[in-house]
Formats: C-alpha cells, structure tokens, sequence
C-alpha cells in the first residue's frame, strides 16, 4: 500500500499497543521496525551457547501483568503464557533470613520483623484497590482521576521520596531494605522526590498481579502482540529503519515509538523551533550493565527461599542500595552495586537444555559508561551464592554504549526512556495537557518518553493511540 490511516515507527510493546487500538478501530496501520525482529525491548536471543534463551532487555513482567491495557487483549489465544513463581521476589540479606514479596501482604510482613503491621497499613489499601487505581496510575499525569479517593491516598506517599518513606514508616533495616531495592527501578537516587512511587507500584503490582514471567522469553509478548494486531489486518515491516518521517507512505496519523533524540533527527523539519527545543532539553537516565549467562545448573543460593523465585534484588542493606544509585546518579561506580537478577530457566525449561539453566542481571552505571562490570555484579551474587562461578558456562556482557548500538531507544543505557526526576515525570517529554501529540503536525509520541513512563505495559502507546483517534480521526474511546 502506499497510502494507509496510521503508521507506527517502533514495534516495541509500546508501539505494538498504539498500532492495536487503531487497528481495533477499523483504520488501516502500518507498523515499522528497523531491526529484522520484532519487540524493541521484549527480545529474547540465544545470546551465549545454543540452546540458551536469553531475553536482550526485560525479562521480568509485572507491570504487564498488571497492564489495563493487555489485560484487554486475547493474548492468551495468540501464544503468551504468564508463568508465576511460587514467591515474585526475594530479597537476600548477608547474615539473615531474607525479605520476601509474596502474593499475600501479611505473608510479607512476616519476613519484615517489627515492621509487620507498618507494611500492612502501608500495601493493603493500595493492593485492594489496585484494579481501579490501575489505569490512573498509569495514565495521563493531566485528567481527572476516576477514583479520586485511591488516586489522592496513592499520591499522598508516592510524591515522598523513598528514603523519607522508609524513615517515616519502618523502623527496622529488613523492611527498608526491601523497599529500597523496589524503589531503585526509578533508577533515580532514593532521596529525590517521587521515587517512593515506583517502589510503592512495584510492591503493589507484586501483590495484585505477581511478577511474572513469560514461557520461551519475553519474546513472547511482542509477538503475541503482532499476532493479534496481524488478526486486526495490520501490516509489520521488519529491517525498514526510518531515516526521516518525509520518506513514509502517505498516512493521516504517525505515532512514534522513539525517545526524544530519535524523534529529532527524523522529524526535525516537522518540529516547530520551541518543541524541537523542548525535546532537545530532554534528560536521560543512568544506563545499565549486563549479563547473560549459560550456567550448568541451578544458582547455589544460601537461603532456599531464593530458589522459589525468578526475581532477585541483591543490595543487603537500604544504605547499600541508596549508595549504589547515588552513585549512578552522579557519573561514579560503587564495588556493591544493587544487582538486579533473574533466573527463569528455574520455571520455564524452554529456555535452556535440560539440566542446564540461564541467568539475567544487571546493575545501574552513568549513562554512556563502559567502565566493565562483570566482576562486581559477579562478586555480589558470589556474596549470596556461593560456587555460583564455578557453574559459569559462558557469558554475554553489553555496557551502556553497546545497548544503545542494539537498541537505538536505550540512549546512554538508559532502559528507562528517559530520567524519571519528579520534574521529569510531569514534562514527560514535554510539559502539556496531551504529552503524546506534537503540535501542529499529524505526529504523535508513544514511547516510554511519555507517561506513564519506562516498563512492559503498552500504556503509552494505548494513550497516545487515543490522543490519535481523538484528533486525526474525530473519535473518541470510553476509558
């Protein structure tokens, strides 16, 4: 075709969701991807030996479980399969039990100590209201709230920063510890305001939805995604990178699975002189390091609790953790950095031969370092793991400059799309009542660039799709 209603440049689960609500509304979509796979950030690859599964950049998914937007969708019937560990965290301590995030809140707060019943009165409210505070959550930052009593209640602690929340509300280090660790996926330090919100959704998510992961990789999501957007009558075009929107097919509506610095290059004669400065002032995040391994068997944990999980945060104590991603934060390396690790071969055996298993982790860098970290995230799980180097196989590694030439959205290593500052979160990526569209044109952003920001969970593009249909279409979607 050389003419369609909508195209969408990224196949990422963000620009996967956008391309599904325009399909689901009758319009003809177009979907481009420069690489010769699908997925942006939901890839999986045999990275290290054949036979080894290894997903390229998310692995862990509860905030695709926990998607209002995918909860929508007959994923199921297009080939995702959610596999739940019996426990979806686990927190490791060196000379202790460790923190457990399990399903049930009471059943965490006996791994918490004295901090039992603050940990109750902290997660409950929000875990019980977690289906209707959801889609404000992971809306707009600008509309009105549909249960404005759960949203304000929500808000009242997740503008705190993580580590006034933990003094405020904890007393002893488990509890803080554990908070700590979930609040580090803002990847901002855990003294700036608005990081408690990430560790508060985290926690929640982990309660409501688990922390799931999807059998043969997270893969699997993207094409689940492209397998029901195909059924739609959409078109996918892998290895059709877009050097400039002027090179497009005719289309009414263009949405953007690109951060900030793509958008520009491409779109830089579209853009009026104040909006291409606006994204210009746009800031990234930390970056991150990485490892795959191939391992001849299970990780040797110390605590079998930890064996009962895919999900690991490895940073003992709050103080050790608030240091690492101060650290990050400031352009310097610590040598305990919070290891974030993942090991799905233990519940899903499509990803290794038998008796053979994976290993995924990463820790936060500056943006751009390619200082090597394989020896420091390999000592902190050496620290709970004892023998675990023994079991090394074989190993991938990717720095921050690496990812970005893999990915071209993970600018400086940054998985975030985007520094997720309080100020930030409210100019995501630019400061306006609809963030998704872009003045004066037919284009419109939906990446990890707008809210509700960085994660697997298809909203930004599910919002900036309606920001499309509403103004290039003239219809309009119930929520």
């Amino acid at each position: 075709m050389t003419e369609y209603d909508a195209i969408v440049v990224g196949s990422g689960p963000n620009g996967l969701a956008a391309a599904i609500v325009l399909a689901r509304a009758g319009l003809s979509v177009l979907v481009r991807e420069s690489s010769s796979t699908i997925g942006g950030g939901a890839r999986s690859f045999e990275l290290t030996l054949p036979g080894f599964v290894h997903d390229l950049y998310s692995a862990v998914h509860p905030m695709a479980a926990a998607s209002p937007f995918f909860s929508s969708l007959p994923l199921e019937t297009h080939g995702l399969e959610w596999i739940h560990p019996p426990l979806p965290l686990v927190h490791p301590f060196d000379d202790s039990p460790p923190a457990i995030l399990d399903r049930g809140v009471d059943a965490t707060g006996l791994t918490l100590g004295r901090d039992a019943s603050a940990y109750r009165c902290l997660l409950a409210p929000l875990v019980r209201d977690w289906l209707s505070l959801a889609p404000d959550v992971l809306g707009p930052i600008f509309h009105v709230p549909a249960h404005p009593i759960s949203a304000v209640r929500f808000g009242s602690r997740a503008l705190w920063s993580a580590a006034t929340l933990n003094r405020a509300v904890f007393r002893e280090g488990r509890a803080k510890a554990l908070l700590a660790g979930l609040s580090a996926h803002s990847i901002v330090p855990l003294e700036k305001s608005g990081s408690a919100a990430i560790g508060l959704v985290m926690a929640a998510t982990g309660h409501a939805a688990g922390w799931p992961i999807p059998r043969g990789g997270a893969q699997q999501i993207a094409n689940a995604l492209a397998s029901y957007f195909r059924s739609l009558g959409g078109t996918i075009e892998t290895d059709a990178p877009v050097d400039s929107i002027e090179n497009l097919p005719k289309a009414r509506a263009v949405l953007l699975d690109l951060t900030p610095r793509q958008i520009v290059r491409i779109a830089d004669k579209r853009l009026s002189k104040k909006y291409k400065r606006r994204l210009t002032h746009f800031a990234y995040g930390p970056g991150v390091f990485k490892i795959d391994w191939a391992l001849a068997g299970p990780i040797p944990w110390i605590h079998p609790e930890c064996a009962r999980t895919a999900t690991l945060h490895l940073g003992a104590s709050e103080e050790e953790i608030k240091a690492s991603e101060s650290a990050a934060w400031k352009g310097t390396h610590v040598e305990k950095p919070l290891v974030l690790l993942a090991q799905p071969s233990l519940f899903d055996a499509t990803r290794a031969p038998a008796g053979r298993h994976t290993g995924w982790a990463y820790c936060h860098v500056p943006n751009g370092s390619t200082l090597e970290m394989t020896h420091a995230i390999e000592r902190q799980v050496e620290r709970f793991a004892p023998g675990f180097r023994e079991l090394i196989l074989a190993r991938h590694t990717s720095n921050t400059v690496q990812l970005e030439q893999s990915n071209a959205n993970l600018v400086g290593g940054d998985i975030g799309g985007g520094a997720n500052t309080l100020r930030q979160l409210l100019m995501r990526p630019v400061l306006a009542i609809d963030p998704y569209r872009i003045p004066s044109t037919n284009l419109y952003v939906c990446s990890a660039s707008t809210p509700p920001g960085g994660g697997v969970h298809g909203m930004c593009g599910y919002h900036a799709a309606r920001s499309a249909l509403k103004n290039a279409f003239g219809r309009s979607l119930s929520r």
